[in-house]
């Protein structure tokens, strides 16, 4: 079994194993460049984001700068929004849903280090060799969610579709689809209603309108 399948099957792996570098090696630099470019170099950034990114939709736009920890390891759906500093720490997997938006600051962090400080600093691993050790719980984000600005989302974490994250809220546990939570660490405020349509807020809705779905 691969160092990297360890990460997939939930196992603790060596993140300095040869393997592993390599790939992080790529991605940081790919994120590297990408933060260095002009949002209207598109060709540019298109061509990056191609060789960084796993896989992902339709018009995504990232505004930078981004920092992805492996890139292959992440899927993004279409219509993707994320602004200034995006973070991801995609050790385990993290899958994002299509018309998602991230405002900035937004941070997902998949690894998990022992609690245990002398764990911390080094267990045996399959060989029996002495290495610094831990492990990774996938992220899962839905489609139509928003996520506002420093929001952090921890490693094993599900949002459901239609969710809003208050800004500054650390998300340790599942958020149910169609929720506003907030907090630290994040709990579910309310449902999402047809009351919270712009329909109810004339003020700021002013000379405009909402779609009506069909």
């Amino acid at each position: 079994m691969s160092e990297e399948q360890r990460i997939f099957d939930g196992l603790l792996f060596n993140p300095g194993h040869p393997d592993l570098k390599k790939i992080k090696l790529n991605a940081h630099k790919l994120s590297q460049k990408y933060s260095q470019t002009y949002e209207d170099e598109v060709e540019d950034r298109e061509a990056l984001l191609s060789e960084l990114i796993g896989s992902r939709g339709e018009r995504c736009f990232l505004q930078g700068p981004i920092f992805f920890h492996y890139g292959l390891h992440t899927e993004i759906g279409d219509h993707f929004f994320a602004n200034y500093n995006l973070t991801v720490q995609d050790d385990a997997k993290v899958t994002i849903g299509n018309h998602t938006n991230f405002g900035p600051n937004v941070t997902i962090v998949t690894p998990v280090h022992p609690f245990i400080a002398s764990e911390r600093r080094q267990m045996l691993d399959q060989h029996g060799v002495p290495n610094t050790l831990c492990y990774a719980k996938p992220v899962e984000i839905g489609n139509d969610v928003w996520l506002s600005a420093n929001v952090t989302v921890c490693g094993g974490v599900k949002i459901g579709d239609g969710c809003v994250i208050g800004a500054g809220s650390v998300v340790t546990q599942d958020i149910p689809a169609h929720s506003f939570a907030a907090g630290v660490p994040c709990k579910v405020i309310r449902p999402i209603t047809e009351l919270d349509s712009m329909r109810f807020n004339p003020k700021v809705l002013a000379d405009c309108s909402v779609v009506d779905e069909e």
